[in-house]
């Protein structure tokens, strides 16, 4: 069985940590922040960990609500939604994550865009 994305980027801890940065980068942006106003980051941040896990090929599977109805009340633009990703995908990096890996999570993200922007 060959090692899975989670293990070679060091497991929860490294992906805990990637999410912080990731949020730490995204509450920064003047653009994002509104979004998550009035939010509970603590499980926000729980969720993302969740999913960045499950991508990963972690021994997780996302519980979070359908990623259309998650996000449907938030009218996310697709400027924003790029943004988003271009800050986890700098977070993915700047942790070390090889190229390779980070092209793998950040595919699964991207597939992401219609049920979120095109809601």
């Amino acid at each position: 069985m060959s090692e899975t994305i989670y293990r070679q980027i060091g497991g929860r801890e490294a992906v805990e940590h990637v999410v912080d940065d990731f949020y730490d980068r995204v509450l920064a942006d003047d653009d994002l922040v509104g979004y998550f106003e009035g939010m509970d980051m603590a499980e926000l941040r729980a969720h993302q960990v969740q999913f960045v896990s499950a991508v990963a090929g972690g021994p997780v599977d996302y519980s979070g609500a359908n990623m259309r109805e998650a996000h449907s009340h938030l009218d996310i633009g697709e400027d924003d939604f790029d943004a988003v990703c271009r800050y986890l995908e700098e977070a993915l990096v700047d942790a070390g994550v090889n190229e390779e890996n980070v092209e793998a999570i950040m595919s699964e993200v991207v597939a992401l865009k219609e049920p979120i922007v095109g809601h």
